[in-house]
């Protein structure tokens, strides 16, 4: 049994590695592997905060029906919460606190690159820990291909943690160099991976099987086509002395 646990463990941690893998590579001027080792591992951590405000804000939606609303308005306001912000919003929060209170003003955090690429490791991080909780229950659900489930994880919610995060990070980087309006790129950033990664998760609950993997893929790589054009935008903005 500890075997099992183990090697679902590894295997769930594959697609975060191999995205870090690919990421990173993104990065003409490499960041220290300890410091991406320890951003990573506080990804992972961060799904222990995240875990409980989900659980409290969800309970939290439960209380919406006494609302003097009508059925359907009650029905779509509870949707919308607990999808968009119970659950995307929440992580995509969190996935931004491990690296604004561990790398933000660090002496050599100097590179509009450097916030989209952390941004991606502490992602990463937390959907490794999504993975393991998800692999090891396939030790409960014999009929459950753990092989299937984990390429499915690399090609979707893995991939959709990663994008997410990297364009969040992206409206961070540009806020520098406007800080009238760095508020508003903030801003910008949180609402376009939010919403980003709830219309993932809506269509994931509510599209037919069949139809699901397919459209879903296809969203993440226009994203992802979308963000490498960002990503070179990015890398031609100048270095500024201390990110803050």
């Amino acid at each position: 049994m500890t075997s099992d646990i183990l090697f679902y463990t590894l295997l769930a941690i594959m697609p975060s590695y191999i995205w870090l893998l690919f990421f990173l590579r993104q990065d003409k001027n490499p960041e220290p592997k300890t410091r991406i080792l320890t951003i990573f591992l506080l990804g992972i951590v961060s799904a222990i905060p995240v875990v409980a405000a989900e659980e409290g804000l969800l309970s939290l939606a439960e209380n919406f029906s006494t609302l003097p609303m009508t059925g359907f308005f009650i029905v779509a306001l509870t949707a919308f919460f607990k999808i968009f912000i119970a659950v995307a919003l929440v992580e995509e929060l969190f996935k931004y606190f491990v690296v604004k209170l561990t790398v933000f003003g660090h002496h050599d955090f100097d590179e509009p690159m450097d916030v989209p690429i952390y941004m991606i490791v502490s992602a990463l991080g937390f959907a490794a820990a999504e993975n393991i909780l998800i692999m090891n229950n396939t030790l409960y659900e014999a009929a459950i291909d753990p092989y299937l489930l984990i390429t499915a994880r690399l090609l979707g919610a893995t991939f959709l943690h990663a994008l997410a995060s990297a364009l969040f990070g992206c409206f961070i980087a540009l806020s520098f160099y406007n800080l009238k309006k760095r508020n508003f790129y903030f801003l910008c950033g949180l609402g376009a991976a939010t919403l980003l990664h709830g219309f993932y998760n809506f269509f994931i609950m509510n599209s037919r099987e069949h139809f699901q993997f397919g459209s879903l893929f296809l969203l993440l790589v226009s994203v992802g086509i979308f963000l490498f054009v960002f990503f070179r935008k990015i890398k031609k903005l100048k270095s500024v002395c201390k990110i803050k």
